[in-house]
């Protein structure tokens, strides 16, 4: 009788860990396909863009369609670091808990962005007029400083933070992480030349390709996770971590 309890209590004991993991992968990827929902807003946001909006005629519905679509974005960013927190800790977990507040900083400047966007709707309905057109202005300059930093920036510096961790880790294949990199390092190249004026002339172009890597990274991350999950082997050596900060994992991932 012994006997049998114990083999019935090991059977679920062996499984929770791999199931845990893949339950937190297939979260965290299913978060990251999910922030591409704001692709949408580049032509929904065009019309409250324009100069004269806000005292013009017509619906105000793209407007807040794509507000609802980025506020999705944003609470998908800080799942995305909720479900990954937990697992990427063991590896290093202050850097873990720098990613964790690199995306909530992330998720914080969208929703300043979109209540800024939606304001101009509500002075518009308000019959603000000609009186609000500065107003209004300034609050689409203050939407593209703040997508500048949140959506440009900080992404960055999340691809930089995550990537360095499954990089180490080998949780993923090391290309995603590698994808990551590159596209940190070209994203930051472009806005910063945008801020000196100077990509001007070709900035669409321009903004494409080099937004392209780290849309694949992001991308290629999510799909990654929802198929496959995390690798098994690499998981089987994170179990026995210890979630202490700067713990350097055992074994062949210690000597890298």
């Amino acid at each position: 009788m012994a006997t049998g309890t114990s083999g019935s209590d090991s059977a679920p004991l062996g499984r929770a860990p791999m199931d845990s993991m893949r339950r937190a992968a297939l979260w965290a990827g299913a978060l990251y396909l999910l922030t591409f929902v704001s692709i949408p807003t580049v032509a929904l946001y065009g019309p409250v863009k324009e100069t004269g909006y806000i005292s013009g005629p017509g619906p105000d519905t793209g407007v807040l369609v794509g507000g609802i679509l980025e506020l999705i974005v944003g609470l998908a960013c800080i799942g995305t670091a909720v479900a990954l927190y937990p697992v990427v800790k063991r590896q290093n977990e202050a850097i873990a808990m720098g990613f964790v507040g690199a995306r909530v900083l992330e998720a914080a400047t969208i929703f300043i962005g979109v209540a800024s966007l939606w304001t101009i709707v509500t002075l518009r309905q308000d019959g603000a007029g000609a009186d609000g057109l500065l107003t209004g202005e300034t609050l689409v300059a203050f939407y593209d400083r703040a997508f500048l930093v949140g959506q440009s920036f900080i992404p960055a510096v999340n691809a930089l933070l995550l990537g360095s961790l499954l990089y180490q880790s080998h949780l993923v294949p090391r290309v995603l992480p590698v994808l990551g990199f590159i596209g940190a390092a070209a994203l930051v190249s472009y806005h910063t030349a945008t801020l000196f004026g100077l990509t001007e002339e070709t900035a669409p172009v321009v903004a494409l390709i080099t937004v392209l890597p780290i849309a694949t990274w992001e991308f290629g991350l999510g799909v990654y996770l929802v198929t496959k999950g995390f690798r098994r082997s690499a998981v089987a050596e994170l179990d026995t971590v210890p979630a202490v900060p700067g713990t350097p994992w055992p074994g062949r991932f210690a000597s890298q």
